[in-house]
């Protein structure tokens, strides 16, 4: 990171590209808390022409952004693996 970046408010990228998986796109997006990162990502599909969001927030931080980013993808994967198809029914 350049320093007039870090002089002006430059921060680390905490949004990562979506990742397909099983027909879902994971974003993985863990949230600033302090010093540390909370788990949090969002699961998004195409339903019936409409894009459906779920996101998935724990109360889980963590020391590095990129610890963060690999346990909210983690996380993401197994509340896909558990409701699947239910994720997004009314």
């Amino acid at each position: 990171m350049s320093l007039l970046k870090r002089l002006f408010g430059g921060k680390a990228k905490q949004e990562t590209p979506a990742e397909t998986y099983q027909g879902f796109r994971i974003i993985v997006a863990p949230m600033p808390e302090g010093s540390k990162f909370r788990l949090a990502a969002r699961i998004e599909k195409d339903v019936d022409g409409e894009v459906q969001v779920q996101q998935v927030i724990r109360a889980d931080t963590f020391d590095s952004l990129e610890q963060a980013q690999e346990i909210s993808l983690a996380k993401a994967k197994q509340v896909i693996d558990e409701q699947g198809k239910t994720l997004f029914k009314s």
